[in-house]
């Protein structure tokens, strides 16, 4: 009876050792590619004030920290989230929340559930009404930008007609954004002057 019990609690302290290893590693199971933005998309030039810029840039990472957390970090939910945060990178390249979700995620770190200043219904709305207005410029960031609302504000918010509408017309017109570019922006490696002989005789004594 005593090594029978023994044997249990020897089982149990064993579980007991094992249980923070497992949860450990079932966190950093998550696959999360940052983002490559390069100096983003969006020049100074673009029909939106720095204030405006900052505040989308922080509702589109909240919203996409909240659908991670929903989707348990689900491979959807972080294609989401991945889209969400270069979208808002691009915007606001110092984004304090895009900025350190960005990184806590490629680190295996969850984010936690916050309250957002909009549901997900109203951002929708906004990103629709100001996608379009953005639509209705003529310089080429403007319309990339407004393109990039439009198709948000109907994945977030399916129910939405006029979104989904104004989305698929997109679709229709082969306007349908490449996330490619937002999300793997192709960096040029600095390259070094080299000098030349001659500029090396020179700085012979």
């Amino acid at each position: 009876m005593l090594v029978l019990v023994k044997r249990v609690w020897q089982g149990l302290f064993g579980l007991w050792l094992i249980c923070p290893v497992l949860l450990a590693a079932e966190e950093k199971k998550i696959d999360y590619k940052p983002p490559v933005v390069g100096s983003g998309l969006f020049s100074d030039k673009l029909t939106m004030m720095d204030k405006e810029r900052e505040e989308y840039a922080i509702n589109l990472a909240t919203y996409a920290g909240n659908q991670i957390v929903d989707g348990k970090g689900s491979p959807a939910s972080l294609t989401q989230a991945r889209r969400l945060l270069a979208l808002s990178l691009h915007l606001s390249p110092r984004n304090r929340k895009a900025v350190v979700m960005n990184y806590q995620l490629e680190k295996g770190i969850l984010p936690q559930k916050v309250e957002g200043d909009y549901s997900a219904e109203v951002l929708a709305r906004l990103l629709l009404t100001r996608g379009q207005l953005l639509m209705k410029q003529t310089a080429e960031e403007d319309v990339l930008l407004g393109r990039c609302f439009i198709e948000v504000a109907a994945e977030m918010d399916p129910r939405n007609e006029d979104a989904v509408y104004a989305s698929e017309l997109l679709r229709l017109d082969n306007k349908k954004i490449s996330w490619d570019m937002l999300t793997d922006v192709k960096v040029k490696p600095l390259v070094l002057p080299v000098p030349d002989a001659a500029n090396k005789e020179e700085a012979r004594p």
